[in-house]
């Protein structure tokens, strides 16, 4: 599996395409359709998944419906993931885990050593505090993409946890 990142949009939000051989998902397509589109023409796109509904992650995410003919978030068995419900900086915030890969898209769930805003509209601490315990079931060695910023891994964030809101 690869995957490749564009930076799009004036929050500077992760776009990801995770591409198996011919195939590709587009994971939160921040904005700029036709830069995504053009990144994605060697593909044949299976999937868009969003990560939650902040307008940062879903600006072009219309447009790409439109053109592919796909709803996002539909489950494609090709890539074989998993979707984990995160709610805390969003109430809808979603993660996907694909375990072969060791990888997980976090959206604004989790960061390189923080974790989302737990101030706005839908957010809550307490939700964020319950999907930070039950995402330090996974293992130590999975490598998370978040919305914003760079890679990380889940082991070494795990241990900043308790942080957050104390």
């Amino acid at each position: 599996m690869e995957i490749k990142k564009l930076v799009l949009g004036p929050l500077h939000t992760n776009c990801y395409l995770v591409i198996k051989e011919n195939a590709c998902l587009i994971i939160d397509p921040a904005s700029s359709a036709d830069i995504i589109i053009n990144a994605c023409k060697s593909y044949q796109v299976k999937g868009i998944l969003v990560t939650h509904h902040h307008f940062d992650h879903i600006g072009a995410l219309k447009e790409l419906e439109n053109f592919y003919h796909l709803k996002h978030n539909t489950f494609n068995d090709n890539f074989g993931y998993e979707i984990i419900k995160t709610p805390g900086h969003a109430s809808d915030s979603l993660t996907f885990y694909f375990k072969p890969e060791k990888v997980m898209f976090t959206g604004d769930f989790i960061f390189y050593h923080t974790c989302g805003r737990c101030d706005l509209e839908t957010s809550s601490i307490k939700d964020m505090q319950e999907s930070l315990a039950k995402i330090k079931q996974y293992p130590d060695d999975i490598t998370i993409y978040p919305g914003h910023g760079k890679s990380s891994i889940l082991g070494a964030e795990k241990e900043l946890f308790t942080k957050y809101f104390n």
